[in-house]
């Protein structure tokens, strides 16, 4: 299967500033590429990339006052199966875990742990330890908050979604990531392109949130908000939460213009792209 990807941003800088924009699809998925995953910058600017912390693509542009557009358009190779389930997949102990997931154990800006530890063990300290956990935080998390764009606001973390049983979808990520860890199995966030392949048209939405836990030795992608297994998930970024993946972190005042994305099978000759407008994981940027 083949899918398209893009996006069409426009920011309106205050003054001259540094942005950093994490629109690359991951390393992981590079070898996928069937087409350059370059962004486009107008204005002509100065432009660095590198790897962050996590291993994320990312771009730092030195950019003057006024409006600057990020655009881009590539194409990726996809199996077209639905994403596997591992439900023989067994959880490590805490002292037999690699290191570098130790920090996807810990408290952090969205998803305080210390603070839910005793709610999750609650909830969930009787179910076999492994994949049987896991998926059972999900199914709690889907079942017992509800979705809505109107849910949204930038300051809101796993405590507070656990407490108003609502929010848009990177809230659903970051209560499930929260409880997860509470019960000492490795979780982290992750961003990137979720179309509608293989489910009915959902509406307008942005770039997509979900959680990948760490299980059996391997990283797996689940999905609080849509909780079935999907197919065309491409994966952009991870980190600790949604501070750490922001599409672009502008270091003085911006604001958003304009924001669209597209992810859609390529069948036979291209079909019209569907334009996908911001919602679900707002904000799409951060600045500081």
């Amino acid at each position: 299967m083949l899918i398209r990807l893009g996006y069409d941003i426009e920011l309106q800088l205050s003054q001259a500033m540094t942005v950093v924009a994490v629109l690359n699809v991951h390393p992981s998925r590079v070898a996928d590429l069937r087409e350059p995953d370059e962004i486009q910058i107008s204005p002509e600017v100065e432009r660095q990339q590198y790897l962050d912390s996590f291993g994320n693509i990312c771009t730092r542009i030195i950019a003057p006052a006024g409006p600057l557009h990020l655009w881009n358009s590539t194409l990726i190779e996809d199996s077209g199966e639905p994403e596997g389930a591992g439900w023989e997949a067994i959880q490590a102990p805490v002292a037999q875990l690699p290191p570098e997931t130790l920090q996807f154990l810990l408290a952090s800006r969205y998803c305080e742990v210390d603070r839910l530890s005793e709610t999750a063990w609650q909830l969930f300290g009787n179910i076999a330890p492994g994949w049987p956990r896991a998926q059972a935080i999900l199914d709690w998390v889907h079942d017992y908050v509800t979705f809505g764009y109107h849910f949204a606001r930038p300051t809101k973390t796993a405590l507070d979604v656990y407490s108003e049983r609502q929010g848009v979808c990177r809230d659903f990520q970051h209560l499930a990531i929260a409880l997860t860890r509470a019960m000492h199995i490795p979780a982290r966030y992750a961003t990137g392109y979720l179309g509608d392949i293989g489910v009915p048209y959902g509406g307008p939405m942005d770039f997509s949130a979900w959680y990948e836990v760490y299980l059996g030795g391997k990283w797996w992608s689940l999905d609080a908000r849509n909780q079935k297994p999907r197919i065309g998930r491409v994966l952009m970024a991870t980190g600790r939460d949604a501070a750490d993946v922001a599409i672009t972190t502008s270091f003085g005042v911006s604001w958003l213009n304009k924001f669209s994305v597209v992810t859609e099978e390529v069948v036979q000759s291209e079909s019209p792209m569907k334009t996908m407008t911001a919602a679900g994981m707002a904000p799409a940027s951060y600045q500081s």
